[in-house]
């Protein structure tokens, strides 16, 4: 292994191509070679509900999320808020979280966290109403 390593993300697979979820999950970890934090970037497209009304928590799991291009609308347990880039969020081990794209511009969001094997975290259906506007297929 190298001491360092340069990664494309759009050389690295989507993990929603193919489906019907919109955006782009991209999981850098492993093309990255990287032993201790876990990578993803996430492409949220205008109007979109990334995560379609469900939510997701991680036990034991602390998250950094930098936002570097566009404004999501972001739940954090019963707290909604409009974050624009650039900006740092973190988000504490068993908070409840979801984010979508209401806005006109593309979203670039890249989710940074220690790795992890035994907290890929768990689903909360119907977490919020999901937005009118919004699409939730591709």
């Amino acid at each position: 292994m190298s001491d360092y390593a340069i990664v494309d993300p759009d050389d690295v697979d989507d993990v929603y191509a193919g489906s019907d979820v919109p955006g782009e999950f991209r999981p850098l970890t492993d093309a990255l070679g990287a032993e201790q934090v876990a990578a993803t970037l996430i492409r949220v497209p205008p109007h979109c509900d990334f995560e379609q009304g469900t939510g997701h928590f991680h036990d034991a799991l602390e998250e950094l999320y930098l936002l570097t291009r566009g404004t999501l609308t972001m739940r954090f347990g019963d707290e909604v808020r409009e974050v624009s880039a650039p900006a740092a969020v973190r988000v504490a081990p068993g908070t409840r979280r979801s984010h979508r794209n209401e806005g006109d511009e593309p979203v670039e969001l890249w989710a940074i966290s220690h790795q992890s094997d035994g907290d890929g975290g768990t689903k909360i259906d119907d977490f919020w109403e999901a937005s009118p506007d919004a699409a939730q297929q591709r």
